[in-house]
């Protein structure tokens, strides 16, 4: 069996005037999950104030079996919880593709997605892409393009290097949004 090392991800930026520590501040990663490439980004909340820290994508090497490109992602995943410390994570759900073998395997990349933050005890939150891009964009059917771009205004000092990055940012930036509404309705 191979084995890789942990901690192999590029992150494309990080903002290191941010840091966890400051009183009610939480730490959120977005994930954007695919077995080619997987965005992931990490913001701060406090308040009603979000705050860029990281984003970047992880990509196993295609040739790969299924099982071993999992196991990447997962061990990479793992390692940016291990880096990051989140408090809470948010992943894009799947939607079905006309192709069943191809909406199959990206539940596969979800699973092993999820299962890394949520072996270190921090919970997962899943959000349908069309919700996640009008909570950033106002509109569901947003391109890439329109949802990286806002990135780069939602958040200071976001580049998104990728597209699948600016899209997991998007997914954190939206369950900040929801978490929010939410803590509001709570009694």
């Amino acid at each position: 069996m191979r084995s890789w090392p942990i901690s192999t991800f590029k992150a494309s930026a990080v903002n290191a005037t941010t840091g966890k520590g400051t009183s009610g501040t939480v730490r959120i990663l977005g994930l954007d999950p695919g077995l080619r490439h997987t965005g992931w980004g990490i913001i701060e909340v406090q308040g009603n104030r979000l705050s860029f820290i990281a984003d970047g994508a992880v990509a196993p090497d295609p040739t790969l079996s299924l099982a071993e490109r999992l196991q990447v992602l997962f061990l990479e995943i793992q390692s940016l919880v291990a880096a990051y410390a989140p408090d809470e994570c948010a992943i894009e759900e799947s939607f079905v593709n006309k192709n069943p073998v191809s909406t199959l395997k990206l539940g596969h990349a979800r699973a092993a997605a999820m299962l890394a933050p949520a072996v270190a005890g921090i919970p997962v939150a899943e959000y349908k892409p069309n919700l996640v891009k009008k909570s950033v964009v106002g509109a569901g059917h947003a391109d890439k393009n329109q949802v990286a771009a806002m990135m780069r205004v939602l958040l200071s000092g976001c580049k998104a290097g990728s597209k699948d990055a600016a899209d997991a940012l998007a997914v954190a930036v939206c369950h900040a949004h929801h978490r929010a509404s939410a803590k509001r309705m709570t009694p």
